[in-house]
């Protein structure tokens, strides 16, 4: 999912706009209402936390690619142990209250210098902390923008691309394996204990998680075994509803076609066709 980028909810903004709006009340002669509404939304407040973030940021200019590398890093993940639901709380009121104070469209309306980087900051931060799949392509757009403020220098944009992609390749691996884990745990507290096809299944979804081909074809493998055990099991049993039921199986088993990709629906669907052969062999060793 894209994050798009709004001002009214970028902190590095929203703390400058204030800033020059302070001097531009006091520059008039006013009562600067901006001043008090910034010592109150950013002192001692999760905005005031997060400005903190990116005034670090705007800090660090004139870096190597190493170092600056190191401080969108180190600032994404200092991001991640903010409370969401009260920087959204904060920054819900803050607009709020400028808005009663002043035109909200004529103080937005400020155009500032560092806004791309600003944008690209908020983005890149916003897209770690949330709910929805991480965009790689923004995350390389956003990161390439951040990288060449803080060097002055154009960045190789395929070096930037190939460290992200590298660390979504290892997240998806721990995030899948993660959730094969707690899909084992539901699966055991229905069915007790997972027998040793199962279990052999499991290992290779686990093992296998950042491999398609091999995963898709230790499928399909594992689709025709069940198959051809449920074929030679119906040619033992004399009882004509367990031969329907079989043959019923057999029609319903699915292969991966050349351009479907293995998914956890694929994992559970295996693992519940070698529970339904194990009950099928009893039924069909009652019968006899």
């Amino acid at each position: 999912m894209t994050i798009k980028h709004s001002k009214y909810k970028n902190t590095g903004i929203l703390f400058e706009l204030l800033v020059r709006q302070i001097t531009a009340d006091t520059l008039s002669g006013a009562e600067s209402k901006a001043s008090g509404i910034l010592k109150k939304y950013f002192t001692k407040t999760e905005l005031g936390r997060e400005y903190k973030l990116y005034e670090s940021f705007f800090k660090n200019v004139n870096v190597s690619e190493a170092k600056a590398d190191m401080v969108v890093s180190t600032l994404v993940e200092s991001a991640k142990h903010l409370n969401r639901s009260a920087l959204r709380r904060q920054k819900y009121n803050l607009v709020n209250e400028i808005r009663k104070h002043y035109n909200i469209e004529d103080f937005f309306k400020t155009k500032l210098p560092n806004y791309k980087a600003q944008a690209a900051l908020y983005s890149l931060l916003e897209i770690y902390n949330g709910e929805n799949i991480l965009n790689p392509s923004q995350i390389i757009e956003n990161k390439t923008v951040l990288l060449e403020f803080l060097t002055k220098s154009t960045i190789d944009k395929q070096g930037v691309e190939s460290n992200v992609l590298e660390e979504f390749k290892q997240q998806d691996k721990d995030v899948q394996a993660l959730a094969y884990k707690m899909l084992l745990e539901k699966f055991n507290s229905k069915y007790a204990n997972l027998n040793h096809n199962q279990k052999i299944v499991l290992k290779e979804f686990i093992n296998s998680v950042d491999s398609n081909p091999k995963l898709k074809e230790f499928y399909n493998t594992k689709v025709n075994e069940i198959k051809n055990h449920l074929a030679n099991l119906n040619k033992t049993v004399t009882d004509k509803a367990i031969q329907i039921k079989i043959n019923e199986v057999i029609n319903i088993l699915p292969l991966l076609g050349k351009n479907d990709k293995p998914n956890d629906d694929n994992l559970v669907n295996l693992l519940q066709y070698y529970q339904l052969v194990e009950e099928l062999e009893t039924a069909a060793k009652w019968i006899k």
